[in-house]
């Protein structure tokens, strides 16, 4: 698979990538195609206590995500999937705010799951995204 592009973005997009043998993001025929990203902090790795946090910062780093695999960001997503292992009325508002935010102009289509775990150890949230860059 060498004709493709597999991005990790600095600090804890590297760290994943050299600890767990996966990329953040691939660019695949004018999409670019996001692994799952939690609510942690790009620089450290840290997991706020507060869930609504942590979902704003996984929305963060969505954009992040995006932007340094060359896209332009939010704009551009128009798939989205949220796991989460508290998959209540607070958390799907949350989701809400964070769509109508990131995505003022369009609305994505989305797909939510309620899950027992999530791959890092204290993530309560993961929104893996499409975006099309049209590249």
């Amino acid at each position: 698979m060498s004709h493709l592009q597999y991005f990790s973005y600095p600090d804890q997009g590297a760290v994943i990538a050299d600890n767990a043998h996966y990329s953040q993001a691939v660019r695949v025929n004018g999409r670019i195609e996001c692994a799952g990203q939690g609510g942690w902090d790009p620089k450290t790795g840290e997991i706020s206590e507060n869930i609504h946090a942590e979902i704003d910062q996984a929305f963060a780093n969505v954009d992040i995500n995006l932007k340094h695999a060359g896209g332009k960001g939010w704009s551009q997503a128009f798939r989205v999937t949220a796991y989460s292992t508290d998959l209540n009325e607070k958390v799907f508002l949350r989701l809400k705010e964070n769509l109508e935010k990131w995505c003022p102009d369009h609305k994505p289509i989305l797909t939510g799951f309620g899950v027992s775990q999530l791959g890092l150890l204290g993530m309560r949230i993961e929104i893996e995204v499409v975006a099309h860059d049209g590249k």
